[in-house]
């Protein structure tokens, strides 16, 4: 596979996923686009061998091939090898060298997949924050390096962006994660609001329920804050494409809220067109500042 086929192969992959993030895409030149859908396809492909491995495939021998595939990329005799086999780290493998993107960070969204292949139960915040640390904080540092910012801050930014987006994900799917035996709410919380882990595997509507989703909505809005807070004036402009994914995000939140928290009854989510629109009013916010 040339790097053209690899590059079509992941840009397709972003194009069809019809991911949140990918709104958020359309606002980069080419070349950075490209390192997105490049990266996308990475998270993407690793998160499907844990949460859709193929019939009869073993998740940790296939996130082992992915973490030395990585791992090849970063040997100067190593490239070529490694990336032959698999278009997505083929089309990594320019970028990261254009762009510098450390080994580890690649290698700490892989550790934070494979948490989900031992880890359903996460006895207080503290355990959860490590997982979305991994799985979408570490992220925005890729991110940070693709859409060129360069103040200190803006790493503050993106780490606190991430546990707000992994928050998010969280409240709005706790149906299919339950259906995977998985529950990412700290076992402390549901005991403090007497939520049982049999009320949500059922998916129980009681005003416990409420008063769980009430605090843990508040607990993700202020990672928004955050995340706003630490937002640099310098990198504003080259951080765009994430406060684009930060208007989205939001809004489901807000959804997932004025719904009255019926997550159970159906997946909390916006239509294309409404996606666009606050995609489009993020932009126009952000570059008339």
């Amino acid at each position: 596979m040339t790097g053209r086929e690899a590059q079509q192969y992941c840009t397709d992959l972003a194009r069809r996923s019809g991911s949140n993030f990918y709104y958020s895409f359309f606002f980069l030149p080419q070349e950075r686009r490209n390192a997105m859908h490049a990266v996308y396809a990475f998270c993407r492909e690793v998160d499907s061998a844990v949460d859709e491995p193929a019939p009869g495939s073993d998740p940790r021998a296939h996130l082992a091939r992915w973490r030395a595939d990585v791992a090849a990329l970063y040997r100067p005799d190593g490239t070529a090898g490694a990336a032959a086999a698999n278009p997505v780290i083929l089309c990594l493998a320019d970028h990261i060298r254009r762009l510098g993107i450390p080994q580890d960070y690649f290698d700490e969204i892989i550790s934070g997949v494979e948490m989900d292949l031992t880890i359903t139960r996460y006895a207080a915040f503290r355990d959860l924050y490590q997982y979305c640390y991994r799985v979408a904080s570490v992220v925005g540092l890729v991110c940070l390096k693709i859409f060129g910012a360069r103040a200190p801050e803006a790493q503050t930014y993106a780490v606190n962006l991430g546990v707000a987006f992994q928050l998010t994900n969280i409240l709005r799917d706790l149906k299919p994660d339950g259906a995977r035996g998985r529950i990412y709410l700290p076992t402390e919380d549901l005991r403090r609001f007497g939520y049982s882990e049999q009320d949500l595997l059922a998916g129980a509507y009681t005003p416990a329920f409420t008063s769980l989703m009430e605090f843990e909505c508040r607990r993700a809005r202020d990672y928004y804050r955050a995340a706003e807070a630490a937002l640099p004036d310098s990198d504003r402009r080259a951080l765009l494409p994430a406060e684009i994914m930060r208007a989205i995000y939001h809004t489901v939140l807000e959804r997932i809220e004025s719904s009255r928290y019926r997550v159970f009854d159906r997946r909390i989510t916006l239509s294309p067109p409404r996606r666009a629109a606050v995609a489009l009013g993020a932009w126009f916010t952000n570059t008339t500042r």
